[in-house]
């Protein structure tokens, strides 16, 4: 039995595979005993695999808690190429874990030119094309991080809860329809690079893919969990 540890900016997910998905949670930084609690109530696990973007602390703290079930995490970094994705970074390395994850499990989800959207605390846009290769992204603030910004560096546009509208006529219903917009239309304009490509589509998840999935007017997948995807894959490559 493989644990898969998604580490991410604000929640932890985890994942239990087999020869199939045994079963999966997620739950914020300040609960790693839940983590201990699936040691505790798994003893078969017999390898521990993850992808981290929560810092050093969160990557030692889970370290400790598998090291107490006699494990050593494996914890996931980019590289040139793996499981038929070609890294083109200018130094692969310096991409992030959990984009290089998602990037391979949305290669296994789908074997065709694709834009990898992830959306959370920040959004991530890549483009993986037909042959998989990754051919480069953006990193933006997410929509709440855009609003938080604006409410932090601004004296008169409050951090307050809006409606979306194509044409807003109130403060509130601009700040959040211009941080939605945004982030719809970067996906927008990096699929241009790949629109003609056969099959070619979205593949958006992430805890804030609600927010905009709907402003998107291409071909699009909504899907969980790409970075366990990934960890499942490079899982069974061995």
């Amino acid at each position: 039995m493989i644990l898969l540890i998604d580490a991410g900016n604000t929640r932890i997910k985890w994942r239990l595979v087999g020869l199939s998905p045994i079963g999966e949670g997620a739950f914020g930084h300040d609960r790693l005993d839940v983590l201990n609690d699936v040691f505790e109530r798994e003893p078969r696990i017999r390898r521990v695999i993850g992808a981290n973007v929560a810092g050093a602390q969160i990557a030692q703290e889970i370290t400790a808690l598998a090291r107490q079930a006699g494990l050593a995490p494996e914890w996931l970094s980019a590289g040139p190429e793996r499981c038929g994705v070609r890294n083109l970074y200018q130094e692969p390395g310096q991409l992030g874990a959990d984009r290089w994850a998602a990037l391979i499990g949305a290669r296994g989800r789908h074997p065709h030119a694709c834009l990898v959207i992830m959306a959370g605390t920040a959004t991530t846009v890549d483009v993986l094309d037909a042959d998989g290769n990754f051919r480069g992204g953006l990193i933006l603030p997410g929509v709440e991080l855009m609003q938080r910004a604006l409410a932090s560096n601004t004296a008169q546009l409050p951090f307050v809860a809006g409606h979306f509208a194509q044409a807003p006529r109130n403060t509130a219903d601009a700040i959040l329809s211009g941080c939605l917009q945004a982030q719809a239309g970067a996906v927008e304009r990096m699929f241009r690079q790949i629109d003609t490509a056969p099959h070619a589509c979205c593949l958006l998840g992430g805890g804030a893919a609600d927010t905009f999935a709907d402003l998107i007017t291409l071909p699009l997948q909504r899907v969980d969990n790409l970075v366990l995807d990934g960890l499942a894959r490079i899982a069974q490559e061995g």
